[in-house]
């Protein structure tokens, strides 16, 4: 049937302003923190300094070489790369799901043939545009699918971002640990080497008679002692470089930038009195409040199945009984076809949709509710470290300084033979172990530092 193509455009503009009427979807409400409103003090006073989630990387940390790491790092590291390609797969699922709120137009070309009587033979040819089975989305059911792919996207640009953010931790502290064990190596060389001096001058009193087979056994030991301890420093060392080039994502070039000691290293302050609602810009916060936006619209969508179903198929071009006559003068023509389907027996599939839909939401909230209680344990831990670690590490230094000077005295003493070896030997052990753990106290305090900065969303800026 030939009409006017002014009319053709009615039902097309009809079905474009119907759809998307209304939405099934409950209102979204983000659900009350489970924490308190802010995190315990060990050391009251306000929050002071620039908040974490504010401070760029390059200006958390100072030492050049650790930078360049962290840059390789982001260049290669396979996890990130993993978390950039789920962001665009992501976002081309979402791109699927909005295009099905818009109608898609094809180009046509059919023909058919059919016998209408022993001597008559029907021919139609047709070519056009074709809408085929576009859904009016009066209940918002494509429209609840759009928004949960849309959320689905975003959370996975936040757990991008977490990723980001995480490697930049990882790499710190792998930096930092195999700082700390190249120190202890250089601490255990050192202990190693004067155990051998003072177990030549033991020698040489067993040699004269002065000491005993004991005192020399006591020494071989301690120098034996020196030699594990050497070979597993020098074993961690290389675990630890081995880890790094995991995280850097390739081999660790021999042209790095000079670094600092352990010693040396500064990071900047980060602030203490914090209140709980700092925990809004982490990331993997952000993700699980996407996932439960997501699951809250597909309920929208589980909802929009009990209702009617309305389908549209239409098409406009030139038709003709012989395919000369195609785009010819008068061929024009169009078909319009709307179809509805309204569930009656489905044996509960549809109810079913429904409450998996409705208990996925209940499972986004749990999860998201644990991200901010597992968040706000993170980020109290980290407080607490911030206020102990350097007490710790000044007494720890001061027990070294004091275990140095009684090595000393006892090393005068023995010399002049006014106290034994025993006591000697004692005062060596005694001082290797309190420089070992003014390392690890020193260790324990940069690492709570980097874990801190991370824990409150350091690490990624808006700029990025």
């Amino acid at each position: 049937m030939i009409k006017r193509f002014t009319r053709t455009a009615t039902p097309l503009a009809l079905a474009l302003a119907l759809a998307g009427c209304m939405s099934l979807a409950p209102k979204y409400e983000r659900p009350a923190a489970p924490v308190a409103a802010s995190f315990p003090e060990l050391t009251p006073g306000a929050a002071t300094g620039a908040a974490a989630s504010s401070i760029a990387w390059q200006q958390f940390f100072a030492d050049a070489r650790l930078k360049q790491l962290i840059e390789l790092a982001l260049a290669n590291n396979r996890d990130l790369r993993v978390a950039i390609l789920n962001i665009e797969q992501a976002r081309a699922q979402y791109q699927i799901r909005r295009a099905d709120t818009l109608p898609s137009v094809s180009a046509g070309v059919s023909g058919s043939r059919a016998v209408e009587s022993e001597d008559s033979i029907r021919s139609t040819y047709s070519a056009g545009l074709v809408v085929s089975a576009f859904e009016l989305d009066l209940f918002g059911r494509v429209r609840s699918l759009s928004d949960a792919a849309l959320a689905q996207f975003l959370a996975t640009e936040e757990a991008r971002k977490a990723t980001h953010i995480s490697l930049v931790a990882s790499v710190a502290n792998a930096y930092l640990q195999l700082l700390a064990d190249e120190e202890l190596l250089a601490l255990t060389q050192k202990t190693l080497d004067a155990r051998l001096e003072s177990l030549k001058l033991v020698q040489l009193k067993y040699d004269n008679g002065v000491v005993s087979k004991l005192d020399l056994q006591q020494s071989l030991s301690l120098v034996d002692s020196a030699r594990v301890t050497l070979a597993q420093q020098q074993r961690l060392r290389a675990q630890d470089t081995n880890l790094l080039t995991l995280l850097v994502g390739q081999t660790l070039p021999e042209t790095l930038a000079p670094g600092t000691t352990l010693a040396e290293t500064m990071l900047s302050e980060l602030p203490g009195g914090l209140p709980s609602d700092r925990l809004a810009v982490r990331p993997d916060i952000r993700a699980a409040e996407q996932q439960l936006v997501a699951a809250n619209a597909n309920i929208g969508a589980a909802r929009a199945n009990f209702f009617p179903r309305i389908s549209l198929t239409g098409s406009a071009g030139s038709v003709s009984s012989e395919l000369s006559g195609l785009f010819k003068s008068g061929s024009f023509g169009w078909s319009f076809a709307p179809q509805m389907v309204l569930p009656i027996f489905d044996y509960g599939r549809n109810s079913a949709t429904l409450g998996s839909a409705k208990a996925g939401r209940e499972i986004a909230v749990a999860q998201y509710e644990k991200s901010i209680q597992t968040a706000f344990r993170e980020v109290a831990d980290g407080l607490a470290g911030q206020a102990t670690f350097s007490e710790q590490l000044r007494a720890q230094r001061a027990v070294a300084a004091a275990e140095a000077e009684r090595f000393n005295l006892s090393d005068l003493r023995y010399r002049s033979g006014a106290s034994s070896y025993l006591d000697l030997l004692d005062a060596q052990r005694s001082l290797f172990a309190a420089q070992q753990a003014a390392v690890q106290a020193n260790l324990q305090r940069l690492q709570n530092q980097v874990t801190l900065y991370r824990v409150l969303g350091g690490g990624w800026t808006t700029t990025q």
